[in-house]
């Protein structure tokens, strides 16, 4: 699976995307039930954009920002962070660039850009925010390198994707339907995989998951 495949996906994704991970539509709640288990993403990510500090003063980068669903809330509580957010897919960074644009957020600049060639210095963020990203990243390992070498020493890593292992029918589904369309790309990690990799690479890493979703936090 591809760069272009991936974008193809999310492209004809767009207009469903946020119902699908809000579960704000009945479909969406039967998505979730059904192929996920009844995973909520909401808590998930509450749970992720927690472990930024409310009193937070810093560079932050988001990667992939996706539509900034889950984000804005979070950003407008943060008025003296300096907030870079990166993806791949054009369409959703337009997405996410008018929800924070309507919300008249001055500190958010939007770019695409490819998590595994990321155009930043080394340790130029104090914080780097990668929520349902990395189980559709075609290069987890260049994924995995880039976002450390952009962390400051003493800087966190934190949010969540889709681990197998967990659920059966979610493992089928991802591997039978969203691999094959380009919404995830394999290999994929189970838990204590990933729990090994982030242990590896930061000096800190806890790792949490709800069913088929781990989130996470690490410090460098």
């Amino acid at each position: 699976m591809n760069e272009d495949n991936v974008k193809k996906a999310y492209s004809s994704s767009k207009n469903v995307y946020d119902d699908i991970l809000t579960q704000t539509k009945w479909w969406s709640k039967l998505y979730i039930r059904f192929f996920w288990n009844g995973i909520n993403d909401n808590e998930i990510a509450d749970k992720v954009l927690k472990m930024i500090p409310s009193d937070f003063a810093g560079k932050l980068l988001d990667v992939p920002v996706g539509t900034g669903i889950f984000t804005l809330g979070k950003y407008m509580t943060l008025p003296n962070v300096e907030i870079t957010c990166i993806d791949y897919s054009g369409d959703m960074l337009l997405q996410a660039q008018k929800r924070f644009s309507d919300s008249k957020l001055r500190n958010v600049t939007c770019m695409q850009g490819d998590v595994g060639n990321l155009k930043f210095s080394n340790e130029t963020f104090d914080i780097v925010l990668s929520m349902n990203g990395f189980h559709a990243f075609p290069d987890k390992e260049k994924a995995f390198s880039e976002t450390a070498r952009v962390i400051k020493k003493g800087g966190i890593f934190c949010g969540c994707f889709y681990i197998k292992g967990q659920c059966k029918r979610t493992d089928f589904i991802v591997n039978s339907l969203l691999a094959k369309k380009g919404w995830f790309t394999p290999p994929f990690q189970s838990l204590e995989e990933l729990r090994s990799k982030l242990s590896a690479i930061y000096t800190q890493a806890e790792v949490v998951n709800q069913k088929s979703i781990a989130y996470f936090k690490c410090v460098k």
